[in-house]
């Protein structure tokens, strides 16, 4: 017999969906896996909807656990290569395709770090809590993801606009 979904999940599945798959995409590089991340990340939060482990802050929650589990996917593919632009998801805010290569040179935590603060202009504490890590870690993240990109793109090296 089949449970219906309880509405507040319906809509935090449906509000915060792209977004999750968005973020992973930049970590994993490939729109299947990204969706498969995403997919895997609101089935365990369904798990807890009602369960033992209730969760306070759902869209937070998924969202940490979706980025936990593309870095971990990344770290183990070692996904480097170059991402055809037409994988990418239709709604992905990353436009220039030289800057898209460049995030695929990125160690994983950096893109994680680049996609939450930048490409969803969250705040470094909030990043921090996604990312598990402290705000000193994520801003470390951020300065050196900001100096890899000015080399890949062949920027000036001094990255101007420090994180505060």
């Amino acid at each position: 017999m089949e449970h219906p979904v309880h509405p507040d999940y319906e809509w935090v599945f449906r509000t915060t969906y792209p977004a999750v798959v968005r973020t992973a995409f930049v970590i994993v590089r490939e729109r299947g896996l990204a969706e498969e991340v995403a997919q895997d990340a609101f089935v365990r939060l369904y798990e807890r909807w009602d369960g033992i482990e209730p969760v306070e802050q759902p869209q937070a929650w998924v969202h940490a656990v979706a980025v936990r589990m593309a870095v971990r996917q990344a770290r183990r593919r070692r996904t480097t290569s170059v991402v055809d632009l037409d994988d990418r998801p239709v709604d992905d805010p990353v436009v220039d395709v030289d800057l898209h290569r460049a995030l695929g040179e990125l160690p994983p935590r950096q893109r994680a770090a680049v996609a939450l603060y930048y490409l969803e202009d969250r705040p470094v504490a909030e990043v921090a809590l996604l990312l598990d890590v402290s705000p000193s870690t994520v801003k470390q993240h951020l300065h050196r993801a900001r100096a890899r990109l000015a080399v890949l793109l062949g920027e000036e090296t001094e990255v101007a606009g420090d994180v505060g």
